[in-house]
């Protein structure tokens, strides 16, 4: 049953026991036991009187309940004309400050959080391509050239060298991939349990000095207090395993002399850990999309990369209720200051 079919049934019934109420006080009042004459009379006019009412007021609640929710009726007819292919469309909102303005509003901003998810996605699928089909393309191209004809040892050694090389690329961007799928999940679908903070650090310091030794790595902690729970958090150790090493890696890898500097600090509410270096540098106008997915600044000829790091850096540290800035100067090297919210 349609809503307008039932607050014209509810108005109905309503004014109809309103009615007659209003004939049996009339009844009782205006004439007494003894006029049963002119009481049946009357009783038959009442009656007739009654239908009477009964259809005006069907009639009057149908059409004012038509009327109000005639802005419904339109909602639902411009929503149901969107589609994916127009997901620019929005529904027309009156000047009326109603509740059927405030639906039609609410309707626009998913629209908006819908057509955004829409983009992202689009342009999320684009970059992927392009980020798979170069090292895909070198690596057959390379495989191709090797069977065209016969090559002495050193020459397959080449090949399988660069074949490797391409396939460690497209690994290591399968891994950013799958690790940015696993920071956008909802916080509840994740293990969170308490995390020390330096282990995190300690656990980072050596997965990056094992795969690349020539990397150096300061790290500095300041906390004077006996207190455990300062030093820990609620959070996934794995997802702040790889914000932690990407930012170290990212340290290393734009820096002359591959050196990272950690401090970390505890204060009051916050473990507050930066990531320093003396590298080349961020320039200013770049830093608001260093954490867009697959954003790459003009640095990007200085080292290989595919601009998956800092946008999973901050998936993470949002996911965890945490902050993350960014200070930097060209030439002279760049600081990337994380906040968590310790126990």
């Amino acid at each position: 049953m349609k809503i307008r079919t039932k607050l014209t049934l509810r108005y109905l019934f309503v004014s109809t026991i309103l009615v007659i109420v209003l004939f049996i006080i009339l009844e009782e009042t205006l004439f007494p036991q003894d006029g049963y004459d002119m009481l049946r009379i009357l009783n038959i006019q009442l009656l007739l009187l009654w239908i009477f009412s009964f259809a005006v007021l069907f009639l009057i609640g149908y059409f004012m309940a038509k009327s109000a929710l005639k802005p419904v009726s339109q909602i639902v007819r411009q929503v149901e004309s969107i589609t994916a292919s127009n997901l620019s469309k929005r529904v027309e909102v009156d000047a009326n400050n109603d509740e059927i303005g405030e639906l039609a509003t609410t309707f626009n901003h998913t629209l908006n959080r819908l057509e955004k998810s829409f983009d992202s996605q689009k342009m999320f699928v684009s970059h992927i391509s392009h980020e798979l089909r170069t090292p895909l393309a070198a690596l057959i191209a390379e495989l191709e050239l090797s069977l065209r004809k016969e090559r002495d040892v050193e020459d397959y050694k080449a090949v399988i060298e660069n074949a490797l090389n391409d396939a460690r690329k497209i690994e290591h961007l399968s891994m950013g991939l799958l690790n940015l799928a696993k920071a956008s999940y909802n916080v509840n679908q994740i293990t969170i349990s308490p995390i020390r903070i330096d282990e995190i650090l300690m656990e980072a310091y050596a997965v990056i000095t094992k795969a690349n030794p020539a990397y150096k790595i300061d790290l500095f902690i300041d906390n004077e207090n006996d207190d455990d729970t300062l030093m820990t958090i609620q959070g996934n150790e794995y997802l702040l395993l790889t914000a932690f090493v990407n930012l170290i890696e990212n340290g290393c890898k734009f820096s002359e002399n591959k050196t990272s500097r950690i401090e970390v600090i505890v204060t009051d509410e916050d473990i507050v850990v930066s990531f320093s270096d003396n590298g080349i540098g961020i320039p200013a106008e770049e830093i608001p999309s260093l954490f867009d997915p697959f954003y790459r600044g003009s640095n990007k000829t200085y080292t290989s990369g595919n601009g998956i790091g800092l946008a999973l850096v901050d998936k993470i540290m949002t996911m965890h209720n945490g902050e993350i800035k960014v200070e930097s100067e060209v030439g002279k090297g760049s600081c990337f200051t994380v906040a968590l919210k310790h126990l």
